[in-house]
């Protein structure tokens, strides 16, 4: 690998703890540094939206849909790169604990003193481009693979 190959691999694994952080942190503005304006975006595997899904729909839907979750924490592994140019193909593995509220029946309550954590896992599969603003993604498509646990009753 040259220089510039070795800089693009480290700015493109950076783009992939960026879009985590901003995910368990909650910091949706930070989203617009990861994604392009026109990106696509599919959660189907895990409860997203069915179809097709574009990037500003998408970040309301995590926004909404994250709330609940007051406790994320993506741990993601190395990312397999695939260059072809100024763009690139990732196969990013994941490994993601969530926290729920709960009461003390261990019932879900958005005011609840407790945390009933499940684990969810996959692969983040991704469509990168080189922009004038760094590494950006232009398509991602998450692959659910396995969650450990469940969702606390409703009621």
């Amino acid at each position: 690998m040259n220089i510039d190959e070795i800089n693009d691999h480290f700015e493109i694994e950076r783009l992939m703890t960026k879009y985590v952080e901003a995910i368990d942190n909650k910091d949706w503005d930070m989203l617009d540094e990861v994604f392009t304006e026109g990106a696509f975006l599919d959660y189907e595997s895990s409860g997203g939206p069915e179809g097709k899904g574009d990037y500003l729909t998408i970040k309301k839907w995590l926004q909404k849909n994250l709330s609940m979750f007051p406790m994320t924490q993506h741990m993601i592994g190395k990312s397999f790169i695939e260059y072809h140019g100024d763009s690139a193909k990732c196969r990013t593995m994941f490994h993601n604990p969530v926290g729920v509220p709960i009461n003390a029946d261990g019932v879900y309550d958005p005011k609840g003193k407790s945390l009933h954590v499940f684990i969810v896992g996959g692969w983040y599969n991704d469509f990168c481009v080189k922009t004038d603003e760094g590494w950006r993604i232009e398509k991602k498509i998450e692959e659910q693979a396995y969650m450990q646990g469940s969702f606390p009753p409703l009621q």
